[in-house]
């Protein structure tokens, strides 16, 4: 790692500035290959938006001003549309339709029932979505007719499967069951013999991931890092139920599907902290040239009926995701949006580096650095930054906290901890029930690869993260009171034994693969408690500041109401800063400006940069 500072200062810029960059997500083209369908927040939250791919020009068709809306797709012969939304990030989803008229319907009214779209069926006449409305616990796979809005139970849930796909001809519906956080299996349903069947018996601990079948309905593709380090891409005939290796990547495959003819297999590849799309001509048996881009990745594929359009977004560290259209004939590419705010120069914003250092045993643990621009001679603050999950990672995207924060003087290491996914099964299972033990050491030496740089503070390194980055914080101030010196707590877990009791409902699949990695708090409670800070914040004595979601389903609002109790009732500074409106994550702009704001204030205080 490089000591070398920068002789200029960059341009300072209001949080408000940042946050009035445009959030994209998803998108879809419309059947006549005219129009793109995406998310965007900028009108304050996630609404609907369609841009034309003939001149760009774009117009809201959702006017939510409450809840997130994230369009899912065009219809497959009209310009009626589908989207996801719920009540203030309570992640009761519901899928309604929008017709070209603009009037919405909720195709999944039933109250307290979450529902989850799958994918259309290969004669475009239906789709198939998930719903728990038959067993809070379990979500059964429907198919709804796109004409009348009639729905029809297809397969009923009572094992904990999670879907996979259906198959062209309709006669097999692929299952994932989750055994536990290293293992999964394949089962297939013969809905001609209404029969289920195990598709993948093995020993020891595997996973297999079924992903799409194809067009003929003889093959299901797979994804299984069994005998391997690395998730590959496989198939299985559906007669002789013998499979075959299609391909493999440098490192996790995490995703693929056919275009609409099955002329291009694309696939994703989870390397080094970024995603790589390859997408493979069937019929020439070749790999297609992908657009020539910056230093970045590209995101939600997805090809037109004609297979002839691809739009997809791509993002940079320091630029946010844009939204991009690539004719494969002309190879002509065109840019269809423009989100970074204008008064805003890229070129002042940090552009993240991917690193390793190593921890207390030799590990190589992977790492995002955000440096700031630094005077020669300067000292600035820094922070060790946790991810969500357990098993989480974080990537190198744009990230507008991260950016703010490096843009005004705030050097961030985001540690990709052992546990984190993305670096193999052995490093994902290396932290297994020793959480807040083996990661937090490998988060405490990213604060000494810290202090090795000449330019940053020895004296003021903090601890940030959100979720499971969130309980991090709060171990490091409770387990290793001394190390960091404040720490920002975004919907942290404080009580491991309450949030394993008390998931979702729809997690009750993935229950056994979170006591893998945490504990069993009903037959491991000591273990759960030992490793909960709320427990021991008696030992906690530095600075915290706590963000929280009132509408948080997996982090329930009480895990920060306690831990932030505990602290002041033992006179330790806390800051709580709670949001009505929000759950698990915050999609408004305004409850962003604040939060972030109120972060760099906290931080300010409490690791503040000389001079201020």
């Amino acid at each position: 790692m490089s000591k070398d500072t920068q002789d200029t200062k960059g341009k300072k810029y209001t949080i408000e500035q940042f946050i009035n960059t445009e959030s994209i997500i998803s998108n879809s083209i419309s059947f006549d290959e005219k129009y793109v369908l995406f998310s965007s927040d900028k009108s304050g939250i996630y609404n609907a938006y369609i841009v034309s791919l003939e001149d760009n020009s774009q117009q809201q068709v959702t006017f939510s001003r409450t809840n997130a809306v994230h369009a899912i797709s065009f219809f497959p012969n009209d310009h009626r549309f589908l989207f996801l939304s719920d009540q203030s990030g309570n992640e009761i989803l519901h899928i309604y339709v929008q017709n070209e008229i603009g009037e919405s319907v909720d195709l999944t009214p039933e109250e307290n029932a979450r529902a989850e779209f799958y994918h259309w069926s290969q004669d475009q006449k239906s789709f198939y979505y998930g719903s728990n409305k038959r067993n809070p616990s379990f979500m059964d796979v429907y198919e709804l007719n796109i004409d009348t809005y009639e729905s029809t139970c297809i397969f009923t849930n009572d094992e904990g499967y999670e879907f996979g796909a259906v198959s062209p001809n309709k006669r097999y519906i692929a299952l994932g069951k989750v055994n536990n956080a290293n293992d999964s299996d394949i089962y297939l349903y013969d809905r001609s013999q209404c029969q289920v069947s195990h598709l993948t018996v093995h020993e020891g601990d595997s996973n297999f991931i079924p992903q799409s079948f194809s067009g003929d309905s003889q093959y299901l593709y797979y994804l299984s890092n069994e005998n391997h380090e690395f998730q590959v891409l496989k198939k299985v005939h559906m007669d002789t139920k013998q499979s075959i290796e299609v391909v493999k990547g440098n490192g996790d495959i995490t995703s693929s599907f056919f275009s609409s003819k099955d002329n291009y297999l694309v696939y994703t590849i989870n390397y080094d902290a970024k995603t790589e799309v390859k997408i493979i001509n069937l019929s020439a048996s070749q790999q297609l040239e992908l657009p020539l881009l910056p230093e970045g990745q590209m995101v939600n594929v997805r090809l037109s009926q004609s297979e002839e359009v691809m739009t997809f977004l791509f993002n940079t560290s320091n630029e946010p995701s844009n939204l991009y259209s690539y004719h494969l004939l002309s190879e002509k590419l065109k840019k269809l949006s423009d989100t970074l705010n204008p008064e805003i120069d890229s070129e002042d914003l940090t552009q993240a580096e991917i690193i390793t250092y190593p921890s207390f045993d030799g590990l190589e643990i992977p790492a995002i650095y955000y440096k700031p621009v630094i005077q020669a001679g300067e000292k600035v603050p820094s922070l060790v930054y946790v991810h969500g999950g357990p098993g989480g990672q974080s990537r190198l995207q744009y990230n507008p906290l991260f950016q703010y924060l490096a843009n005004h003087g705030y050097a961030i290491i985001a540690v990709n901890n052992r546990g984190s996914s993305g670096y193999g099964k052995s490093f994902f299972r290396a932290a297994d029930l020793k959480h807040g033990e083996v990661d937090l050491e490998d988060c405490i030496q990213a604060k000494n690869f810290l202090q090795e740089q000449d330019y940053i503070d020895d004296d003021k390194i903090g601890i940030m993260g959100g979720s499971y980055g969130g309980f991090m914080v709060l171990a490091a101030l409770a387990f290793r009171p001394e190390e960091f010196k404040a720490g920002v707590d975004i919907f942290g877990v404080s009580n491991w034994e309450r949030t394993l009791k008390s998931i979702p409902s729809w997690w009750e699949n993935i229950r056994e693969a979170l006591y893998k990695k945490m504990g069993n708090p009903y037959t491991q409670p000591e273990y759960v408690r030992s490793i909960s800070p709320l427990f021991h914040a008696d030992k906690i004595n530095k600075p915290l500041i706590v963000l929280q979601g009132a509408n948080d389903p997996r982090v329930l609002k009480v895990e920060s109401d306690e831990i932030v109790a505990a602290l002041e009732k033992n006179n330790v500074p806390v800051e709580y800063v709670v949001f009505p409106d929000e759950g698990h994550d915050f999609k408004k702009k305004e409850n962003k400006i604040n939060g972030y704001k109120a972060i760099l204030n906290f931080l300010e205080k409490h690791l503040p940069k000389k001079g201020i």
